[in-house]
């Protein structure tokens, strides 16, 4: 890995959000709600414009493709479990999006050390369950400063929202990999094989 990908904009923002996440938990555990909720909207803004400006100035790295989303499952593991300890999200969703977190990265790595497979951008499902994770826990720390009924009703569909496409990103992520591996082993089966000269 060349320092030149780790010091390119998108990826030093992917790095920023990993370094926001501590000071969102310790700003949750200390009921500073404000505060906590500013910085992971600024994590999750981070989130969409390292992606942006990987494109608009044709900085996409290897280094990126695999950092961005163990951020992005590093930040939402990480405030599901927080706000499951403190009573905030009911466990069965942080359940949820843990073994389908976990799995993903325990198959990736599998993948990549027996296969050699690097795609792992993520598939349409995935990015919508990001996108109501995020949604989901802005909510959810929403409620704890207006706890209005709207916000509530907002916060509990966000969350089954957050389950559903949890199951169904998992599902579709399996017959994903699987058709990569088929792709990979279909290219690696067309190369041809040298033959030696024999004199």
């Amino acid at each position: 890995m060349k320092l030149s990908q780790l010091l390119t904009a998108p990826n030093q923002l992917t790095l920023l959000r990993m370094i926001f996440l501590p000071f969102i938990i310790i700003n949750l555990l200390g009921n500073h709600h404000v505060a906590a909720l500013l910085l992971f909207v600024l994590a999750g803004l981070s989130d969409g414009l390292d992606g942006l400006l990987a494109r608009t100035l044709k900085q996409q790295t290897q280094l990126g493709q695999y950092l961005d989303p163990i951020a992005d499952k590093l930040l939402m593991s990480t405030m599901f479990l927080v706000l499951s300890i403190v009573h905030k999200i009911p466990w069965k969703y942080t359940i949820v999006v843990f073994s389908r977190d976990i799995s993903i990265l325990a198959v990736s790595a599998v993948l990549y050390a027996i296969a050699g497979l690097r795609d792992f951008r993520p598939s349409i499902f995935g990015k919508a369950n990001t996108a109501a994770q995020v949604a989901a826990v802005f909510f959810v720390l929403l409620y704890d400063m207006e706890p209005v009924r709207w916000v509530w009703i907002t916060r509990v569909v966000l969350l089954r929202a957050v389950f559903y496409f949890t199951i169904i990103s998992a599902i579709h992520y399996v017959f994903l990999v699987q058709r990569r591996l088929r792709a990979a082993s279909h290219a690696s089966a067309q190369v041809p094989i040298p033959i030696k000269r024999v004199i």
